[in-house]
């Protein structure tokens, strides 16, 4: 099974966004994680669909948006020009979650639905033919630093039981927390895409380079 690495870019160094790419380029990066914030589905803002198009251009990394807001389908909408490979959505804001996905779908992106710690699985399983990836979140959606929630374990090890007998299966992401430790927890149910922020890829007392780092994470969820 393949594991890939995504960069949470709202915990890279801000004022030197170009350097950082570049960094994250050498590394082998195989997605850049993008936080749209609206500051009404979460108490925070970030991320404007100009200054991610300016990402877009500096960057051959293929984007992952996560869009933290109400109304997806606006910000879907506003977000399709910069030409992402995903955009997850939270079924939590969502009445009509197919109308969703099949709007992301019109501009040849791929649909992802994101659920917060404490949703049920269940919200998502009529879902899971129609979607190309799920992005299981393992601490409450705004902002870095939080504690990982156990307890999402659960649905994870749930979730990857019932996708094995698909035949074109979504792919699982986990997003909050993530590094060695919180790997290790999810040895037996391993996701697909690790989303690494500040507990790991942007360490800045950590003086690996971020190709060191990313590869001892990488080598850690393929044990």
């Amino acid at each position: 099974m393949a594991s890939y690495i995504a960069a949470s870019i709202m915990c890279a160094d801000q004022l030197h966004i170009a350097d950082e790419l570049e960094k994250l380029e050498t590394a082998n990066i195989d997605l850049l994680h993008c936080d749209v914030m609206d500051g009404n589905y979460v108490n925070n803002l970030a991320i404007g669909p100009e200054w991610l198009m300016a990402v877009k251009k500096a960057t051959n990394i293929p984007l992952d948006i996560h869009l933290a807001t109400i109304d997806p389908i606006k910000y879907v909408d506003m977000f399709a020009h910069v030409k992402p490979e995903y955009i997850s959505f939270h079924v939590e804001v969502c009445e009509d979650v197919s109308e969703v996905i099949q709007r992301i779908r019109s501009y040849n992106i791929k649909p992802a639905i994101a659920l917060n710690p404490e949703t049920s699985l269940d919200t998502i399983l009529p879902y899971l033919n129609e979607i190309e990836m799920v992005l299981m979140m393992t601490v409450n959606p705004g902002f870095a630093g939080q504690i990982f929630q156990k307890n999402v374990l659960v649905k994870l090890r749930r979730l990857r039981e019932l996708l094995k007998d698909y035949a074109h299966a979504p792919l699982i992401e986990v997003d909050g927390n993530i590094n060695e430790t919180t790997i290790g927890q999810m040895s037996d149910c391993l996701p697909d895409v690790f989303v690494l922020g500040t507990s790991a890829l942007f360490h800045k007392k950590d003086s690996q380079t971020y190709f060191e780092r990313s590869t001892r994470i990488w080598s850690h969820a393929k044990r």
